[in-house]
């Protein structure tokens, strides 16, 4: 099986000095590696196809060096846009844009508002009971919470 941490040393070193991020890197046991990236920027697939490529010179160097390489797939892209967000950066990424927030198991949709070093906060539109009246009239509630703390936040792909 191929070495996780020393892909992980590989990527991170090609990455330094860009403003590309490291989000998921996934190692099978049948060696199928799975690389995403993100950036606020957006991704290029260029960049990816470079990152492929010397990822694969690395993986061929060790068959060089006398270790041996495994049958192994590779696969460098950027994260879905369905995929929950796991970083800062994606929350900074997608600021202004609806999200899905599944948080003490409700679903929650609304804007992303703000992001800060430990919490974010989300604009939705929720009925509320207003004093004074017999109905509840829709309102926009900002909820804020630490990263931590929903199930998952992703963003709200509408058609």
């Amino acid at each position: 099986m191929l070495d996780k941490k020393q892909l992980q040393n590989w990527i991170e070193e090609y990455l330094s000095g860009t403003d590309y991020e490291l989000i998921t890197l996934n190692v099978s046991a049948g060696n199928d590696i799975l690389v995403e990236v993100d950036r606020l920027a957006g991704v290029d697939v260029d960049f990816c196809a470079s990152l492929n490529h010397y990822l694969v010179e690395k993986l061929e160097g060790l068959a060089v060096t006398g270790y041996g390489l495994p049958d192994y797939s590779l696969e460098v892209g950027s994260v879905s846009l369905t995929d929950p967000f796991k970083t800062k950066m994606q929350f900074e990424k997608n600021l202004g844009h609806d999200v899905e927030v599944l948080v003490e198991g409700k679903k929650l949709r609304g804007q992303l508002v703000s992001v800060d070093e430990e919490t974010f906060s989300v604009d939705v539109e929720e009925k509320v009971a207003v004093e004074g009246k017999k109905r509840k009239e829709t309102q926009i509630v900002t909820h804020t919470w630490r990263y931590d703390e929903p199930k998952y936040v992703k963003y709200d792909l509408k058609f």
